[in-house]
Order: C-alpha cells, then sequence, then structure tokens
C-alpha cells in the first residue's frame, strides 16, 4: 500500500470536518462539535504559517485518508506533542497508522532535530495505545481526570518517545 504524508493544506478541510464530526471517529478527540467548514477554514488560515506546530495529510493510495502532526513544537526543549486520526473507514486496520507515524517521526526527529516526542490518550482508547507501543512510545504516567469533556471526567496517560529509544532502522 502506497502511504505518505504532506502538508495539510485548505483543500483538505472539507475531509477533516467530515472525518472529525463522524462518531466513529471522534469518541476520543475532544473536539467541540460539530465542526465546520468556514470554522475549520478560519483556524487554517490562523495556523498554516505558525512554526510551532506541523499539520499532514495522510495519503493512501492517492487518496487523503487521515490526518497527522506535531503540535506545540518547543524548539529550546527539542519537543512536539504527537496526534493522528485514520478518518476513512476503508484504511483502518490496513497499516496505514503505522506508516504514517514512522514517516512523522522520521520527520521529527531527523528534519527538527526534535528530541522527544510526546502525546495524550484516554484511558480507554487501546487501539491508539497499541500503535503507540509498537512505534516505541512508553507511558511516563497516569493524569487522573485530567480532562473534563461533556461533563465527563476523563482519566489520560501520557506517552513518550525520545530520540535515545528512536530506531532509525526499525522506524
Amino acid at each position: 500500500m502506497n502511504i505518505s504524508i504532506r502538508r495539510f493544506a485548505e483543500q483538505d478541510i472539507q475531509c477533516k470536518v467530515r472525518w472529525v464530526n463522524d462518531e466513529r471517529n471522534n469518541k476520543y478527540l475532544h473536539y467541540d462539535l460539530p465542526l465546520s467548514e468556514d470554522g475549520t477554514l478560519e483556524w487554517f488560515m490562523s495556523i498554516k504559517d505558525r512554526t510551532d506546530r506541523a499539520d499532514f495529510t495522510i495519503i493512501c493510495e492517492g487518496e487523503p485518508a487521515g490526518v497527522i502532526g506535531l503540535l506545540n513544537i518547543d524548539s529550546k526543549n527539542r519537543k512536539a506533542e504527537y496526534y493522528i486520526l485514520v478518518g476513512e473507514d476503508k484504511f483502518r486496520g490496513k497499516g496505514v497508522a503505522y506508516q504514517a507515524s514512522k514517516q512523522l517521526l522520521r520527520f521529527a526527529y531527523e528534519t527538527l532535530k526534535l528530541n522527544k516526542i510526546y502525546l495524550y490518550t484516554e484511558v480507554e482508547n487501546k487501539p491508539a495505545q497499541r500503535l503507540f507501543e509498537k512505534l516505541g512510545f512508553v507511558i511516563e504516567g497516569l493524569l487522573k481526570e485530567d480532562l473534563i469533556y461533556n461533563g465527563r471526567k476523563i482519566d489520560r496517560y501520557i506517552y513518550g518517545l525520545t530520540l535515545d529509544n528512536y530506531h532509525v532502522g526499525e522506524i
């Protein structure tokens, strides 16, 4: 399967809105729903030139399949927060998230010269945890009642992957 990532572009807004608004995708996303195309365009115009984030579209067999990226890029401390959403059903369970993540990690460590990538995930989000652990991320802690979303108190794990534990050959 041909999988790549490219910079998120205005043309991707319609797909992102559809993916995030899909209840099969948004259980763990914590967005203010529903997203609108106008609001997402406004968001995109406000972030597209920022250097503290890098947003990408996952392309699978020539089609947009999801979004992936780095938030809170901290050049001084050489770290950033990772996120991913495979939005198209037909691309789930086929290794798309894994391959796209490997490309993003390579970009983070080799191009941006980061030392650490971290992420947050709900304790109940077992499929995501399997992906993160396959990529080499390790749980660094449990954050009790870290978020309150729609009146629900959410426990989250924080995962990390440092450059010392990133293996180019494996990733």
